[in-house]
Formats: structure tokens, C-alpha cells, sequence
């Protein structure tokens, strides 16, 4: 290896360009040993500044009486773009041979908070301290401001992220004379701890939730309903108060002694024998008042908890899910429904209903769980798993007169949810909201909410979305019931089964390419780690189905019966799809409103009570589709669809394939549900969308206020769907 030294001489003694170019080079060298000099200054007195907020943050709260909660627990794994200091010993997270070594052991486990964020490592979170949010605050006169040491940067909304709410100095610049900065939990808003003092005299520490207020369910209207788990929560509350505020000061203690002479094994040692007596101490005695009390019923739910949130032994598919619970049963909020309930509603009051399917797509479920739990309050965020559906978010808000549904996931997910908001019967339906979380999402398309995840991180982040669903119109979408009826040669009576539509139905080529994904889906869940691999795979399939053309004899094989009138279908014909919606695979627009036609079909509509039926010509037609170079072949349009096939074919309903044996397929209308259209998108209001939203305001504060009943609001609502489309 050449010596710098050496080569820096070689240049000095060139011809004329010789020295000018050495001096560039010495110069470039000594520029980047400013920046890293000015990088380490940096870290150095941010990492001062959290240590000055964190003793601060303990003087007030000796004065304000902030209910807090414990931390939630979760393994994860430290790197840049989260927390990188610990909350208790505020030391790095990353290890010493992983700040300098290779990319593949940049990530080491720590703890994470799954309701505020906050980091430890695993030897310090048993010791951190009670600083969480509170979720339930029934009681109380009012919330107030839970201010914490800004581990975590929320940019998704720079005016709030980056000024003092209470002077409107800048915060987050760590120069000399400037103060350090808390940030509140529950409204996210910046304050200088020397701002804090004065606010506290001037206005109190009243919190009004922030500019989601209207989103968030306040703690105040939360109440724990387990009397037995209170007192049991208090009194491990009081016992592990007593113990870790004795281990913790000689932890630190010994901590500080041992820095000086570059020993921290026996730290970590001693810190460990000590944790693991008091836990050994505080768990008997929990077991011994536990063991009193226990039903068979809180056996299930403490299985329920390892299912859905808790221990999980694969590393493997800790890493899929995001991380694992503590141990701590009585921290966990897998089962909100069962040990909290809604009291003491105002009228006007509107919260977010947030369901999130963790197996979505690229599987972002976990991370987005914990920001929405730092954004919203933790009781309102339910994980859809397949031992707990919709049924006990929709239970916990069934005395909510008013509320909204955020899903997050794709349009399986989508349809999961609708199905139980219609079998549970509310007398005013909540409309839903959509985060894309799929491969398709074709319905999040059509309402404007984005293709992907990705599209709503660049759109403002979570806290953009959340406004604009708040701010949303709310629109109409068409179900429609499909009956499966497979023949019996041997019976007189053919077997029937039900599924419903939301999006659309294909049978044939594409079917078979979304059956063979599907497949591959199911036996692989870990390849399909993002939603271009998916669609990368899918193409895949398409491309092996050009060679098979396994489904080119589909037009002697299937008919078409459209409104009692046998449709013909062309010879070239591979598919079949028929459309509710005017996006299909990934954001195609088969029907295609906007160009001229030569045929006498009206435009598409989601709400209309009419299906249209096109058909392809092969994967390779899809292909062009999907690029724009062709557009589909305009078949039929009404309002009962049969498809009759004579042997076996792919067949798939809003993304589920599944064979269809020789039978028949219905399509009849169903009913509507209250979806939410997008008003804005990319911070431009569109005019239509920005007054239907208004009006959408206006009649269910006129249905609050006794003007008109739910029936009359849903009539007035489809008519403003209708004007809003057209």
C-alpha cells in the first residue's frame, strides 16, 4: 500500500501543476478531518443535551403530578435511522465492534418502546424509569403535556419538529448558549426546557392533543376495567418502585467509578446479578397474588398475548415482525377491548379506528404500529392477526356514535374489515380510510390514498395522512356477492358458496398468474420482503404463463351471461375480468373513462350498481397493459353477471385466486359502504373533493345535533358521492 506520505512528496516535487495540486490535496485531507472533528463535537453535546433535558425532566416531575405508565417492551435492532443513545444509561446502543466494523454486524438487539419509541439495552430496561404515555386518563380534568427527551425526530411535519411552540425559536441546533429541548408525547409539539418554567406560570401544562386532536382518542375518555389487574398493577408498581430506585443509583454509581478506570464487565456483571435478584424477588411475590386470582379466562388471554404480541423463539421471524414483547404480561395492549372501555364521550367527538395487518406486502406492519402508537393513543391501533380480527377493535368503539376506520394493510385487508363493519350493523356506518400496505392496492388508488407506503412517506408522512383523514369526503363503493356454485353430476343439488366483491373478479390468464404468486407466497412468506420484489415475482409468473398459455381454450370453454343475454367472447380470448373499480393490477385502467369509444357503454363508477366486463389476450396482453402500449377489449356492462365454465379454471376475487370447478359464478349487488376519499393530495386541494369533505362534516354534526337521523344522512351522503364523481 502506498505511503501517504510518499505520495504527498511526489506530488510537491512535479512539474508547475505539481504543488498546486499537493496543496489541494493537504487541504482536502485536513477539510475532512474538520468535518469529522465537527461530527464528533456534534454527537458529543447532542448527547450532552439529552442528559440536561433528561435531569430537568426529573426536577418537574416533582412538581407535576403526569400520570405515567411503564415502557412496552419489544426486541429490535439499533442502526441510524432510530435511537441510538440508551434512555437509562445513556450510552450508545451499538457496539464498540460494530461502530467500525462490517455492514453485516451494523445491528445490534436492544429494547424498543412500542408507544413512545425510546431505546435501552437489554441489561438497562428493566431499570428505566416510569415515564411512558398514559392511555388511560378517565378521571382526570384534563390532559396534560407528557414532555420527554426528543429521542426521536417526528420531520413528518417540519414547523412542528423544528420551533419552540412556546417563543417560536428554533429548536434541534445545539450550539452553546441554546437550551435543550423536550418534546411532548401526546401533541408532539417542541418546547426549551427554560421555556417551560414560564409557560407553566402563564397558561398551566394543559395539552390539547395537537393538530390531530380530532383524531386521537383522549386518554380521558379510557378507562381500565379490571379491578383485580389494578390492584395487581399497583402493587407491582409499588414493589418495583421500591427495588429498581435502589438498584439504579448504585448501578450508576458503580458505573461512574468504573468509567475512570475502563472496566465495564464487572458493570455489567454486578448489574446483571442485581437485576436478576430483584426480578427473582418481584415475580415470586406477583406469582404468589396472581395465583389467587387467575381464571381460565385470563389463561387464554396470557396465550392470546404470546400468540399476537408476545416471546417468539425464531429469530427469524422476530425479524419479520418487528420484534418481540417483554415478558411483562400485564404492559401488553393485544387486548384493548378486554381491559379497557370508552367512558364519558363528547358529542363531537370523531376518533380514529386504526386496524393493521402486519403480513401485508412488504410486511412494514410492526415499525408503522409503533409510529401511529406515538402519534395516536396505543388503545386505538389493533393488529390484525388470525387469532384476533376487526370484531374487537369494532367491539372496543361500539359505544362511539361517531368514529373512523384506518386500515393498513392491502385490499384483503380492505375487504376483511368491511365484511365485519357490515356484519356488526352499526346504525351509522364508519367510513374507511386506507394505508397501502399491499402489492396492488387498487382501491387505495382509486381513493386517492396511493399505490404504496412509499407514496405516503412522500406525501408528508403519518402525520399528513392523518390530517387528511380528518379532512377526508366520504364516498360510496359498491359490494357485490358472489355465489360459487360448483356441479355435482352425481346429485341433484349443486354445492354452493359465497364470496364478496369489491374490486374485481378475473377468470382465466391473470387468475392463473395470481394463483401461481399466491402459491409461491404461501411457501416462501420470507422472499416477498417489498413491493417491488412482488411485483418483480409477478411479472415472473407472467412471463412463464406466455410460454404455457394454459388457459388459450377459455373461449370454448366459459360463457357469458350479462343481465339474462349471452355476451360472445372473442376466440383470441385468454381472461375475463370483470370491474367495479377503475384500477386493476397495480393502477391499471381497463375501462378507461377518459379516452372515446366506439361502442355505447357509459363511463365506470364505483357506486353506480353496474359491473364491466373486459377481456385479454394472454400474460403478454397484460404486459402492455401494464405499460400502456394496449388497452383492454370492452365486453358488456350491467347489473347481474353468470360465468359458466365446463372444466377446471383459475379464478381470483380481489386478488384470491382459487381453482373453480366445473360450475357457475353469480355476481349480484350486494350493498354499499362509507369509504373516504382523499380531498387533497400533495398538499393541492381538489375543489369537488375539498366540499364534499365539508359537506360530509356538515351533515353528521346535523345528524349529532337531532336535525336528521342516520337514514336521511346516508341518502344525502350517495347523492353527494354521485355529484362528486360526476
Amino acid at each position: 500500500m502506498i505511503d501517504i506520505t510518499t505520495l504527498l512528496r511526489f506530488l510537491t516535487s512535479s512539474d508547475s501543476y505539481g504543488p498546486l495540486f499537493g496543496w489541494v490535496v493537504t487541504g482536502s485531507f485536513g477539510l475532512l478531518a474538520v468535518i469529522y472533528a465537527f461530527l464528533k463535537w456534534q454527537r458529543k453535546t447532542s448527547l450532552n443535551w439529552v442528559k440536561a433535558a433528561a435531569r430537568a425532566k426529573k426536577k418537574a416531575w416533582k412538581k407535576l403530578k403526569v400520570p405515567l405508565s411503564y415502557h412496552t417492551w419489544i426486541e429490535d435492532f439499533a442502526n441510524g435511522k432510530q435511537p441510538s443513545t440508551c434512555c437509562v444509561c445513556l450510552t450508545s446502543l451499538l457496539c464498540p465492534q460494530s461502530l467500525g466494523g462490517s455492514k453485516g454486524t451494523a445491528h445490534s438487539q436492544v429494547h424498543r418502546c412500542s408507544l413512545c419509541g425510546v431505546a435501552a439495552h437489554f441489561r438497562c430496561s428493566q431499570f428505566a424509569a416510569k415515564d411512558c404515555k398514559c392511555v388511560a386518563q378517565a378521571g382526570f380534568s384534563h390532559v396534560q403535556h407528557q414532555w420527554s427527551e426528543r429521542w426521536i425526530k417526528m420531520d413528518e411535519n417540519f414547523e412542528m419538529s423544528a420551533f419552540c411552540f412556546y417563543c417560536d425559536e428554533p429548536c434541534g441546533v445545539p450550539f452553546i448558549d441554546a437550551s435543550p429541548t423536550w418534546h411532548c408525547l401526546w401533541c408532539q409539539r417542541l418546547i426549551h426546557i427554560k421555556c417551560h418554567a414560564k409557560m407553566t406560570e402563564e397558561s398551566g401544562d394543559v395539552c390539547d392533543l395537537g393538530s390531530l386532536r380530532r383524531v386521537i382518542l383522549s386518554p380521558l375518555c379510557v378507562k381500565e376495567v379490571d379491578c383485580e389487574t389494578n390492584r395487581g398493577g399497583m402493587l407491582s408498581s409499588i414493589t418495583e418502585e421500591i427495588i429498581v430506585s435502589s438498584v439504579r443509583g448504585q448501578i450508576r454509581r458503580r458505573r461512574h467509578k468504573n468509567n475512570k478506570h475502563g472496566n465495564n464487565s464487572s458493570v455489567n456483571s454486578k448489574l446483571q446479578e442485581d437485576s436478576s435478584a430483584a426480578n427473582t424477588v418481584l415475580q415470586y411475590v406477583l406469582n404468589g397474588l396472581a395465583g389467587l386470582k387467575k381464571s381460565s379466562g385470563e389463561r387464554k388471554n396470557e396465550e392470546q398475548l404470546l400468540k399476537d404480541g408476545g416471546v417468539i423463539s425464531s429469530k427469524k421471524e422476530a425479524h419479520q415482525n418487528g420484534g418481540l414483547f417483554n415478558k411483562k404480561p400485564e404492559i401488553s395492549f393485544s387486548s384493548q377491548s378486554e381491559r379497557y372501555t370508552l367512558v364519558d364521550l363528547p358529542a363531537d367527538a370523531r376518533p380514529l379506528l386504526v386496524f393493521i395487518n402486519t403480513k401485508s406486502g412488504a410486511q412494514n406492519g410492526p415499525s408503522l404500529k409503533r409510529r401511529l402508537n406515538m402519534l395516536l393513543n396505543p388503545v386505538q391501533v389493533f393488529e390484525l392477526s388470525s387469532s384476533q380480527g376487526p370484531e374487537a377493535g369494532l367491539k372496543f368503539f361500539s359505544n362511539m356514535q361517531y368514529f373512523r376506520v384506518l386500515v393498513c394493510g392491502g385490499d384483503g385487508t380492505v375487504a376483511w374489515v368491511l365484511d365485519a363493519i357490515e356484519r356488526y350493523n352499526f346504525e351509522s356506518p364508519p367510513p374507511v380510510a386506507i394505508l397501502p400496505l399491499g402489492t396492488g392496492n387498487d382501491l387505495s388508488r382509486v381513493l386517492r390514498w396511493g399505490g404504496g407506503f412509499s407514496t405516503i412517506e412522500g406525501q408528508g408522512g403519518l402525520s399528513t395522512l392523518l390530517y387528511d383523514i380528518n379532512h377526508a369526503a366520504v364516498t360510496m363503493l359498491d359490494r357485490w356477492k358472489v355465489n360459487i356454485i360448483k356441479e355435482k353430476p352425481d346429485s341433484d343439488t349443486d354445492k354452493v358458496q359465497s364470496k364478496f366483491m369489491m374490486n374485481y373478479l378475473g377468470i382465466g390468464c391473470d387468475a392463473k398468474v395470481a394463483y401461481e404468486f399466491h402459491m409461491n407466497r404461501e411457501e416462501n412468506p420470507e422472499k416477498f420482503y417489498s413491493q417491488f420484489v412482488n411485483k418483480l415475482r409477478y411479472a415472473k409468473e407472467g412471463a412463464r404463463d406466455m410460454v404455457d398459455r394454459t388457459c388459450a381454450d377459455l373461449p370454448w370453454q366459459v360463457w357469458l351471461e350479462v343481465d339474462g343475454k349471452d355476451i360472445h367472447i372473442p376466440k383470441d380470448a385468454e381472461g375475463l375480468i370483470v370491474l367495479n373499480i377503475g384500477s386493476y393490477m397495480g393502477g391499471v385502467d381497463l375501462w378507461q373513462n377518459e379516452y372515446e369509444h366506439d361502442d355505447n357503454f357509459n363511463l365506470q363508477y364505483m357506486h353506480d350498481k353496474m359491473l364491466e366486463v373486459v377481456c385479454v389476450s394472454g400474460a403478454w396482453h397484460l404486459g402492455k397493459l401494464q405499460v400502456g402500449l394496449s388497452q383492454a377489449r370492452r365486453l358488456a356492462q350491467g347489473k347481474a353477471i353468470r360465468i359458466h365454465s365446463s372444466s377446471p379454471f383459475p379464478v381470483q376475487i380481489d386478488g384470491e385466486p382459487f381453482i373453480q370447478q366445473p360450475g357457475c359464478l353469480e355476481i349480484q349487488h350486494h350493498g354499499q359502504m362509507f369509504m373516504l376519499r382523499r380531498a387533497s393530495v400533495a398538499g393541492a386541494q381538489e375543489p369537488r373533493g375539498h366540499a364534499a369533505a365539508i359537506m360530509t362534516e356538515v351533515l353528521v354534526d346535523a345528524e349529532c345535533r337531532g336535525v336528521i337521523n342516520a337514514s336521511q344522512k346516508r341518502s344525502l351522503l350517495q347523492e353527494i358521492a354521485l355529484q362528486l364523481s360526476s
